[in-house]
Formats: structure tokens, sequence, C-alpha cells
């Protein structure tokens, strides 16, 4: 499968692989997303570090057109890193984003401190589902997904194990982060509160929060929305693989009726 990004000089260019099932112009949350991780993980270039976190502000939708990725540490510190990532495309900015990555040093924790044990089917205790996503859009088209728990096609809470087959950047493998945050871009359609053919509900953010990284190539999004009467919107979920639960993924949407 071919990528979904390259590169042009210093800018990035999507293909249309990239695209979500919004607008076939625009970009599915998860490749921008997945691209900002890339750009921390090779900015901060040492692996005594972690990103623990990511906040990513999707300030307008994000076409499918070249992307300057830009990066300004705000801390450097001996501890702590704090960037600042912004994509720029046509001279706007479409997303910003603001990543923690904190130092790594072995510790004995107690038992109880630990995440708890994860309960749900393995992915190969599952039967591939061909049709979850088929349709969709051309990003999810390389996707690999196990239903855990909850249905896809209907409303409410819902466990996914996820595999992304396609490699973001020409060239390169997937690394465990960038996993992890396509990942988490999923929450509100897996576990959406709402009837698709009926109403959207676009995320304007995505938020993961990270213990450490996922090992392995499938990825689980334990998630569920919160709705509100006046249209406030919570889409949240746990991040796990097989050894067990390692983060979380929060968004909030936009609700508006079809």
């Amino acid at each position: 499968m071919r990528a979904l990004y390259s590169f042009d000089g210093d800018l990035v260019i999507p293909t249309s692989d990239a695209a979500g099932p919004w607008d076939p112009g625009m970009q599915h949350g998860s490749a921008p997303s997945s691209l900002i991780a890339r750009a921390a993980e090779r900015y901060i270039a040492d692996d005594d570090f972690m990103v623990s976190r990511l906040t990513i502000d999707l300030m307008r939708p994000v076409p499918i057109s070249p992307m300057d990725v830009r990066i300004v540490p705000t801390r450097e510190g001996r501890q702590i890193k704090v960037l600042d990532i912004r994509i720029v495309q046509d001279g706007k900015e479409t997303v910003c984003a603001s990543v923690l990555a904190v130092r790594k040093q072995a510790v004995d924790t107690p038992t109880l401190s630990q995440p708890p044990a994860l309960e749900l089917p393995l992915p190969s205790d599952i039967a591939a589902e061909e049709d979850v996503f088929s349709g969709t859009s051309p990003f999810v088209n390389g996707l690999s997904v196990r239903q855990a728990k909850g249905s896809f096609r209907e409303p409410g809470p819902a466990a996914v194990w996820y595999r992304v087959n396609r490699p973001m950047m020409e060239g390169e493998a997937m690394t465990p982060l960038m996993r992890a945050v396509a990942t988490g871009d999923f929450c509100n359609g897996q576990s959406s509160a709402l009837d698709f053919t009926k109403w959207t509900f676009v995320n304007a953010d995505l938020a993961i929060d990270l213990i450490r990284y996922p090992k392995g190539e499938w990825v689980l999004l334990d998630a569920e929305s919160w709705l509100d009467a006046e249209g406030g919107c919570l889409a949240m979920g746990k991040l796990a693989d097989e050894a067990g639960y390692f983060g979380t993924a929060r968004q909030h949407l936009v609700v508006r009726p079809r």
C-alpha cells in the first residue's frame, strides 16, 4: 500500500489516501495527528525521552494540499521538553499542537498504581470483520479492525482493535507513538452517541496522554461519548495493547444535524 505522505523539499505532500469520511478533499484527523507525532519524535531524537502528551487543535478542515510542518521548542529542560508544532497550508494554520516529553527512568511502582487489567478479547481471538469500515473513507481502507465490544454501526460505547497497515511516510515504518495517536482519533466514530445518517459530530481537537508506548501492531481503543442537550459532546477512551492499558484519548465534538 502506498504511503499517506511524501516529501517535496521541506513540504509534506499528502495523497488522496489521507481523505476522511466527511469530504474527499479533506484529511482524516488521524493522518495529520500522526504526522505531528512523527515530527515530535524526529525533533527530540533522544531515546531517553518519551512523548507523554499530545494536545492537537484542528483549527479548520485539513485539506489534501502541501503541508509546512513548523516546530518551536518552548521548553528544553533535562527532565521535560515541550514543543509547539504547527501545520501551515496555503498560508493558513490548519493544525496547532503542544507536545510534552519526559525523561524515562526505571522505577519499581506498587501494584496498586498499575492500570486495570485488560478484560477484553485480543485481536487474535476475534474474527476479521472486513465490512466494519467498508466504503467510509480512503484512510480507513488502510486499516485492519477487530470489534472487541459494542458495534461500530450502532450508537453506544465500543472497543475496537486497530492495526494501521499503510505507512504514513514514504520509506518509513510506523512508530508505536504514531500508532497510538492514529487510533485515538477514532473515539467519536466508534462510540457515537448519535445516528450517523442524521447527525455530524466532527472533532475539534485530540488529546493523547500516555504512560508508555504500545507494543506490537495492534492498538485497542475502548471508548464512549457523553452528549448534553445543548450540543456539548465529549468522546473519550482508554488505549491498550495486548499487554494492557497504556494511555487515554479525548476529543471535543461539534454536533450538528445533517
